[in-house]
């Protein structure tokens, strides 16, 4: 049979990560790769072994020999990449969060359905799993009704810089950078109810700290420490219909005495933890049961969280699985990143219809 296809565009911290895991599917060539950075994407492509290098997106989409791409730009650019790559009749793998307005995203929604292609949102989260194990566990009634959950997504400092610290690029900070990641996943435990209202506060008091020294953090490719435009941190209530709840807060820097990554899950039967590490907290014989499963790994494992994803945006373009993070759900999320910026500006609680 052959290969399918796969350009990337960005090669940057992030594409890593979808280049190693293309490589260790058979059915797929790293074909093409695209990054106004030419020497960048020549790297790439000497690496992992691909035949065209781009430095205009466009002209990568006139390739017909591609069949799908992976978008790893900053989050500003997503949706016109991704509509553009619909409508040269690729499949899309879009690195979260799909888009940065909830207009945009909507316009992507419809080129998807223009188009007929299959767009995944990369909520790689989703494919964890850790994620997968509660999934199960939620799906046959073990937890009862879900109708609490907290997220909590903690750097004392990790303003990562570049365009994740410029806001006209990123579209904001932590929230839109971290906080997707655990929001998403808990409202896709949740049954991906339906948005009521947002609450939420932002806050830019430290800045990027650059002038921290003894402690490293994770710095992005085009790391510059003297630009930084997007929020040091950000807190949300986040209401659903039907009555459930999702409070979150995350950070680049927040003066903490260590980073802190915990998601959390309440039912009327149970409750679940996927970090700090996986639990499930349940009730036999009048007795309260703390299970640790005996699994590969208690916690996201970014590898196999990866490996996962990109395996399984293969096979729904080859047609044997349909996406677990359609266009839909980007939409949403969206929303409820867009609803917590806005609330956070007008210093009030934001209704949705």
């Amino acid at each position: 049979m052959a290969k399918l296809k796969i350009g990337v565009i960005g090669a940057g911290s992030i594409s890593e990560a979808h280049f190693q895991s293309y490589a260790n599917n058979k059915k797929v060539e790293i074909y093409a790769i695209c990054d106004l950075n030419e020497e960048r994407a020549k790297e790439k492509a000497e690496k992992y072994g691909a035949s065209k290098v781009y430095v205009d997106y466009n002209e990568l989409m006139n390739d017909p020999e591609i069949d799908a791409v992976s978008i790893c730009t900053w989050n500003t650019s997503h949706a016109e990449i991704a509509i553009a790559a619909l409508d040269h009749g690729k499949n899309v793998l879009v690195e979260k969060p799909l888009t940065t307005s909830v207009e945009k995203a909507l316009q992507v929604e419809e080129a998807v359905k223009r188009s007929g292609k299959t767009l995944q949102v990369g909520f790689v989260r989703r494919y964890a799993s850790n994620t997968q194990i509660i999934k199960q566990f939620i799906d046959q009634k073990e937890l009862g009704e879900i109708y609490y959950a907290k997220a909590t997504c903690i750097r004392r400092l990790g303003n990562p810089g570049g365009w994740f610290s410029d806001k006209e690029r990123s579209g904001g900070g932590p929230l839109i950078d971290l906080g997707v990641h655990v929001i998403d996943v808990l409202w896709y435990l949740m049954g991906r109810p339906k948005v009521k209202s947002i609450s939420g506060n932002t806050y830019s008091q430290l800045g990027n700290r650059k002038n921290i020294k003894n402690l490293s953090f994770y710095q992005a490719a085009d790391y510059d420490p003297d630009k930084n435009t997007v929020e040091d941190m950000a807190n949300a209530m986040i209401r659903f219909e039907g009555g459930a709840s999702l409070l979150v807060d995350v950070s680049f820097t927040l003066h903490a005495k260590k980073d802190e990554i915990a998601v959390k899950l309440y039912g009327t039967k149970g409750g679940a933890e996927l970090e700090p590490e996986l639990s499930i907290i349940t009730e036999k014989h009048d007795t309260i049961l703390n299970i640790t499963p005996q699994v590969d790994s208690l916690t996201f494992d970014f590898v196999q969280g990866f490996q996962a994803e990109i395996d399984h945006f293969i096979d729904t373009c080859l047609g044997e699985k349909e996406t677990r993070s359609p266009v839909q759900d980007g939409v949403e999320m969206t929303k409820i990143l867009c609803g917590i910026y806005e609330s956070a500006e007008k210093g009030k609680e934001i209704y949705f219809d």
